[in-house]
């Protein structure tokens, strides 16, 4: 069960995960603590207001027990540093590194995305080297940001691409819910120094799957364009970085189906069975959401 309150550190705390992350440990009563790069006077409108909220919520940065990181992917190596702090400092109980995606040490990919992957087993390693307890989190891929990407519900578009057949399984959690099960998970002994793995019933699906969804609650038949396999493939080959690294993602979640290419056995922690109270939005809930005012998500950073 879950442990009493504690002290928690978010890193990356105004990035697109990071605001989620903050707004569900002080929604479960944590003491909440944020790290942020400073900040220019001229930086983005909405990341200077979000920290003003933060400070209006009694957030600020003091000892801490748990540390919990956000950190896009251009700066994942970064927590090399922070893993040394936390040794040197030894008072942290449990570290969620910045993951948020598939469970790195059963899956791989296309080289670009490899890469990515590589770096996270790059951090998982070193936190283990350096005697850090943890919590892995693979979370699978974001809802609303795929919804948004495939079915571009603000647009009203009649035409979608598909990528392969648009048959592979995929889960696609919604990223409140991302936030509320990592902070349960952090200062839940069940899981620690072990890998959770994000996979709601509701929350498993196709290509093919949402775009039929959608049609029935829109009453639009939409038209579909099929991306081949190889497509994909020659593009992660030939195209420059960073622009390689989404189409070798795409492959990796789309068309290869990685996230439900293993079977969850007993030893396996799911989120949803670990916390079975919390109502978590499904698929078929975001895209009734959708319909009304669907959610802005942020454009993914690779570089």
């Amino acid at each position: 069960m879950a442990s009493a309150m504690s002290k928690i550190l978010i890193i990356g705390a105004t990035g697109y995960l990071g605001k989620y992350m903050v707004k569900a440990s002080l929604s479960a009563g944590h003491s909440t603590f944020v790290y942020i790069r400073p900040i220019n006077p001229n930086a983005d409108s909405s990341k200077l207001q979000l920290i003003k909220e933060f400070e209006s919520l009694g957030v600020t940065i003091f000892q801490v027990d748990v540390v919990i990181s956000t950190l896009a992917v251009p700066q994942h190596l970064e927590q090399l540093k922070l893993i040394e702090a936390m040794k040197d400092a030894g008072n942290i109980k449990r570290f969620v590194p910045s993951e948020y995606g598939n469970e790195v040490d059963r899956v791989s990919g296309l080289p670009p995305f490899e890469a990515l992957l590589e770096n996270k087993r790059k951090i998982r390693r070193a936190t283990e080297a350096a005697g850090i307890s943890f919590t892995y989190v693979s979370a699978n891929s974001f809802s609303a940001y795929f919804v948004d990407y495939l079915l571009h519900p603000r647009e009203n578009r009649d035409e979608v691409t598909v990528y392969g057949t648009g048959q592979a399984k995929v889960v696609l959690n919604y990223e409140e819910d991302v936030a509320a099960y990592t902070v349960k998970a952090a200062t839940d002994e069940r899981v620690l120094n072990r890998v959770v793995i994000y996979r709601p019933p509701g929350n498993i699906t196709t290509q093919l799957e949402l775009i039929s969804s959608w049609e029935k609650k829109t009453g639009r038949t939409l038209k579909r364009t099929h991306v081949p396999e190889e497509e994909i493939i020659k593009l992660s080959d030939t195209l420059p970085f960073p622009e390689n690294i989404p189409v070798a993602i795409l492959h990796n979640i789309f068309i290869k189906g990685d996230q439900m290419s293993f079977e969850l056995t007993e030893k396996d922690l799911e989120a949803s069975m670990l916390y079975p109270h919390y109502k978590y939005t499904s698929v078929e809930n975001l895209l009734d959401i959708c319909l009304a005012a669907p959610p802005m998500p942020k454009l993914a950073a690779f570089a």
